[in-house]
């Protein structure tokens, strides 16, 4: 059983020469998702970094290790703000643990697999890691080199999973699915049959991106609304609205956007300005620079979150393994909450940068708010 169960519309990807198909569109998982959304979690109120969704625990006792440690983490890169403001909470996240910490070691893959790979071979083979971090790059790729970590030392993977088990717990809220539930139910609930969504994508070939556009695409399909075009922009501000302007400028009727992760959204929404056109619908995420535009703008709108304070968890969770405690697990599910109109006030911070993620959990770490940009 893997971590991740593999889903419906299938994206090629390759590793070491050879085609590897994954599959992400799973009703099974999209009902637990959809379920996940609406329970409540267990653990210390107010930390939702430290909570969990569900009953599951794995014991750890074999990896416990006393004194400090050293914690080795494999980033799969700080290429977009959500990263950026990640990386910050779990550097913060470690201070904290100094008494128990010895060194956290950072290699950033740059957005690249085969990078990652050697990262982690090296993380491994160099003798000083007691435990292992890991953001993979993408799935399927980095499976191989996760589960060869595994057989060496505890590994926790989060943020983007695996197709293996052999990790002590997997953390991630509740994922794409959720994700794209949220997403798609929203505006879905605000047109009618015959509209249409024009879909904005990062990349394939990442599961908790893949299952956003599988959940969201299946919600529209359901409610008779058109997909009219599904475009990957990288997380380029000028390709979103330059993609954005072509289909204005061929003459589609776009009734709202949907994006699998909002940092964006604002560019996005700079194409209908620039056309003299009412804004769409839009789903973006709980960035300030599109929470301020949402409330500045009055739109219609929704901020469905995959929450930075997981990169919290990570350390926690590396460091409970090797102090021999139980985890949740086989994964860790922290709960996915997302911003909605009667919320939307609390989360601006004027003090904070545009693209900062307000859904951080960072408020009380130190160095807030200047280590993260904020004024």
């Amino acid at each position: 059983m893997t971590l991740r169960t593999l889903l419906a519309t299938t994206v090629a990807l390759t590793f070491a020469g050879q085609a590897l198909a994954q599959d992400f569109n799973d009703p099974a998982e999209f009902k637990k998702q959809r379920e996940q959304l609406s329970m409540t979690p267990q653990g210390p109120e107010g930390q939702p970094w430290a909570q969990h969704l569900g009953d599951g625990m794995v014991e750890t006792a074999k990896y416990k290790k006393d004194g400090q440690v050293t914690l080795c983490f494999s980033n799969a890169g700080v290429f977009n703000p959500w990263r950026v403001v990640g990386l910050n909470n779990l550097n913060a996240e470690a201070e904290l643990h100094k008494d128990r910490l010895k060194e956290l070691i950072v290699v950033d893959a740059e957005g690249k697999d085969d990078k990652q790979i050697s990262d982690i071979e090296a993380l491994v083979s160099g003798g000083k890691c007691d435990a292992l971090i890991v953001s993979p790059n993408t799935t399927a790729a980095l499976t191989p080199a996760v589960e060869a970590a595994c057989a060496k030392l505890p590994v926790i993977v989060f943020d983007r999973g695996v197709n293996t088990s052999c990790p002590v717990t997997y953390i991630h809220p509740v994922g794409g699915y959720g994700f794209g539930i949220t997403s798609g139910e929203f505006i879905a609930s605000k047109l009618k049959k015959g509209d249409n969504v024009l879909a904005l994508r990062i990349m394939p070939g990442v599961d908790v991106l893949e299952t956003r556009y599988s959940a969201a695409k299946n919600i529209f399909d359901e409610a008779g609304i058109n997909v009219v075009g599904s475009e990957f922009t990288g997380s380029d501000r000028a390709k979103t609205k330059s993609v954005v302007e072509d289909y204005i400028n061929r003459g589609e009727k776009i009734d709202a956007v949907w994006m699998d992760a909002g940092d964006t959204a604002t560019a996005a929404l700079e194409a209908f300005e620039d056309a003299g056109l009412p804004y769409p619908v839009i789903s973006g995420e709980d960035q300030q620079d599109f929470l301020r535009k949402w409330q500045s703008e009055k739109l219609t709108a929704i901020g469905p979150s995959y929450p930075t304070y997981q990169w919290r968890t990570a350390v926690i969770a590396a460091l409970d393994v090797l102090d021999g405690k139980q985890v949740p697990g086989p994964e860790w599910v922290l709960p996915q909450p997302a911003i909605t109109e009667d919320v939307l006030a609390k989360y601006i911070d004027e003090r904070m940068p545009p693209l900062h993620y307000s859904l951080c959990g960072c408020q009380e770490l130190p160095g807030y708010p200047e280590r993260w940009g904020g004024k």
